[in-house]
């Protein structure tokens, strides 16, 4: 009985897989076709989820149903491998039914945008399919991420450095604060469990993001015990809010962790962009004295998902000790080179992608000057488009924006003349999600929505794009107005 793998070109036996002579023209012409199949793939991609994709002439998505876009995409995993023409029409499908967010007129995420340079390092990265655990095996990329962190640390305000490490999204990195924190405050919890401990809480602000709340379940504290306890030992400020945009006050906070030894963590993930702007920065005022912090590239910075740090000003080698297993195949300590720059210990994952150089390779091409320009030019956009609605009959700001988020209602005419009372809020609250419904199948735009507290429904505008322009956000609020204005 023969044993087969399959190639691009077919069929080839174990057997001549095994014989050197035999299997290298196979191993040639399958390589061939690898090259062909990629330089294809790339220009799909080039054409349709850069080219397209960022024409403002063409839609944002090309909205489906479940049941309908199932018709549409043939998900079914057979047996044996399809034609080539199959699998780059599963490529060009991919991308038609998915929501463009680099599109001028994609405002939905707190990310949003083409950026090419971080496009390409993403390619790099997945051509390479490297892991960064260890220095023998991401040598380049773990000298980036150390160069990287050191001159975020510099930003922050932390002139004798730190620590930090590169990890899948900012809910993570508020996650390693939390347990970091912790390990500080019991360092025998590592090794006795929860027992080791008294009743710990966490202290985070309303608007802090669920991270917080998911951290609390995951670690063992319980979600009760993130507003109120017995022996806080870890306090968590927000650096730009995800649906207002607020800051909190970092300075005042600190003086009462300062006092108190708390842990101070200022999850950053959206706000930290503003660091890099010398008219901006005073929003994150006393960062340089926090514990921790977690800040998200691929937001305002537009590095391309996922790129987000999580830095610590402690230098005394708390974050290794902390996450540390020693695993002897990985971590051997008689290597021929500096051991030190093994940083795969510190983390809590093996395998690790080497995400610093989706921003390093942006931050390199462009310049600091073109990094501030653009969070300049992203927040006076938004201060344009609060103005704007300012203007406009029929829309109304929710509160005056503090950073790149907009939010705000739309009033369609039926509404307008009536008094304010729980029954406009009530009618008001069923608005936007038709507008959103609207939007979606006509793939003009994509913005969120949501409620908050007791304030009906609303609009959140995120302004980020450097190729949205004055133009896009007046299309903005003309279209809201001719999909609601029946309602």
């Amino acid at each position: 009985m023969n044993l087969y793998v399959i190639n691009f070109k077919g069929q080839t036996t174990v057997g001549e897989l095994m014989n050197p002579e035999k299997g290298s023209p196979g191993a040639v012409e399958d390589m061939e076709a690898a090259e062909s199949f990629i330089q294809q793939a790339m220009e799909i991609i080039l054409q349709e989820a850069v080219k397209k994709a960022t024409n403002v002439k063409e839609k944002v998505c090309e909205w489906r149903s479940p049941e309908q876009l199932k018709e549409l995409l043939d998900l079914e995993l057979k047996d044996t491998g399809e034609s080539e023409s199959k699998i780059l029409q599963c490529c060009r499908d991919a991308i038609r039914y998915s929501v463009k967010t680099g599109h001028p007129r994609f405002f939905n995420q707190l990310f949003a945008g083409l950026e090419p340079h971080s496009m390409v390092a993403s390619f790099i990265i997945e051509a390479i399919k490297t892991s960064q655990y260890t220095y023998e095996m991401a040598p380049v990329f773990t000298l980036i991420e150390d160069a990287l962190l050191k001159t975020m640390m510099k930003l922050i305000g932390w002139e004798e450095g730190g620590d930090g490490l590169f990890n899948p999204g900012g809910s993570m990195s508020n996650m390693y604060a939390v347990n970091l924190a912790r390990y500080r405050y019991c360092p025998d919890f590592k090794e006795i469990g929860m027992y080791a401990s008294p009743r710990l809480v966490m202290l985070t602000s309303q608007e802090g993001h669920y991270s917080i709340a998911k951290a609390a379940a995951l670690l063992g504290f319980g979600t009760k015990n993130v507003y109120v306890g017995a022996v806080p030992f870890f306090v968590n400020a927000t650096a730009g809010t995800t649906v207002l945009g607020a800051f909190d006050p970092i300075d005042e906070i600190a003086d009462i962790c300062e006092k108190h030894n708390l842990w101070l963590h200022v999850d950053a993930c959206w706000g930290g962009g503003a660091l890099v702007s010398k008219k901006h920065k005073h929003l994150l005022k006393g960062i340089q004295r926090v514990n921790s912090v977690a800040w998200n590239l691929h937001k305002m910075l537009m590095a391309t998902l996922q790129c987000s740090a999580f830095l610590v000003r402690d230098k005394s080698c708390l974050l290794q000790r902390c996450h540390c297993a020693g695993a002897s195949y990985l971590f051997q300590q008689d290597k021929f080179y500096d051991v030190s720059y093994d940083t795969g210990d510190k983390s809590v994952q093996c395998s690790r992608k080497p995400d610093a150089f989706k921003f390093w390779l942006v931050w390199k091409a462009v310049g600091t000057r073109e990094l501030e320009y653009r969070v300049d030019r992203a927040l006076a956009l938004a201060r344009y488009l609060a103005q704007e609605i300012k203007k406009r009959e029929g829309f109304s700001l929710v509160i005056e924006p503090e950073f790149a988020n907009v939010c705000f209602w739309y009033i369609p005419p039926s509404l307008r003349n009536l008094p304010e009372s729980p029954e406009l809020w009530k009618k008001l609250h069923t608005v936007a999600p038709v507008v959103k419904e609207r939007m979606m199948k006509s793939g003009s735009m994509m913005i969120g929505y949501q409620k908050h507290v007791d304030k009906p429904n609303f609009f959140r505008m995120v302004v980020i794009s450097p190729q949205v322009s004055r133009q896009d956000l007046d299309f903005v609020l003309d279209e809201i107005h001719s999909l609601g204005k029946d309602l």
